[in-house]
């Protein structure tokens, strides 16, 4: 039996047409029952999940474009959107145990490469930034998961077991076992490094908000230091309690 490859960011893996499919339809039906309490039965994930849907209709759309039977693949990558409002183009290239989660709004451009066992949150793109033929579109290692309205830009290589925090925007390369914040993204390695999807979306450093809070204490420091007490007035001071005091803020 004839044998097709995936791509995924550093590696090809070969896989036999209709098994194979059929245990990547089972890996990912496994994805979703591993990485989302909400569901209850593999059947329930089935029939009701439209982020599972839209990546088994790209399989099929894929291996068309591989085929060469193009404007097929496009229909079906149309009418995938239509259903599940999810977009991905067929010259995608996604590994297994890809998971999509709510998957509204999510763009997929035609270069990208998406290793093993990814999640990626409503609002999110893999976009180009290139009018260039070419790779202009990401490559996201494996384990990685990217929060809800992040944009990903560029042919540009994200780290294994990295974390994209909610509406960033990551316009350069991560290293592996990074989290990713703010616009436009600002890039932490980990101190602790993991080896599984991180789906703790509420543990995300505040990297300007540390500096800033963290100047402002030196200021007060210095100015206590000069005068024998931090100085009263307009001027903004460090934060207390995670609460912003000493000025008023136009809104």
């Amino acid at each position: 039996m004839r044998t097709e490859t995936i791509r995924t960011n550093s590696f090809v893996r070969p896989f036999r047409s209709l098994s194979g499919y059929f245990g990547m339809i089972r890996r990912d039906i496994g994805a979703v029952i591993e990485r989302d309490p909400a569901a209850r039965s593999r059947l329930e994930v089935m029939l009701v999940y439209s982020g599972l849907h839209a990546v088994w209709i790209h399989r099929m759309t894929h291996w068309l474009w591989l085929k060469e039977v193009r404007f097929l693949a496009r229909w079906l990558s149309q009418f995938a959107r239509w259903v599940t409002g999810i977009e991905i183009h067929p010259g995608a290239c996604i590994g297994p145990g890809f998971f999509i989660d709510h998957g509204m709004g999510v763009v997929i451009g035609e270069t990208s490469e998406v290793g093993a066992d990814v999640t990626l949150y409503h609002g999110v793109t893999l976009g180009g930034t290139s009018m260039n033929k070419g790779k202009r579109h990401p490559t996201i290692g494996d384990r990685v998961v990217i929060g809800a309205g992040a944009k990903v830009l560029g042919a540009i290589t994200i780290g294994a077991d990295s974390r994209i925090g909610a509406n960033a925007v990551v316009v350069r390369s991560v290293p592996e076992n990074s989290v990713v914040v703010g616009v436009p993204g600002q890039i932490v390695r980990r101190s602790q490094p993991t080896h599984a999807p991180d789906l703790n979306h509420s543990s995300l450093p505040d990297i300007l908000g540390v500096t800033l809070k963290e100047l402002l204490q030196r200021v007060d420091d210095l100015e206590t230091r000069m005068d024998g007490h931090a100085q009263g007035g307009s001027h903004i001071h460090a934060p207390e309690d995670e609460s912003w005091v000493g000025a008023d803020f136009s809104i």
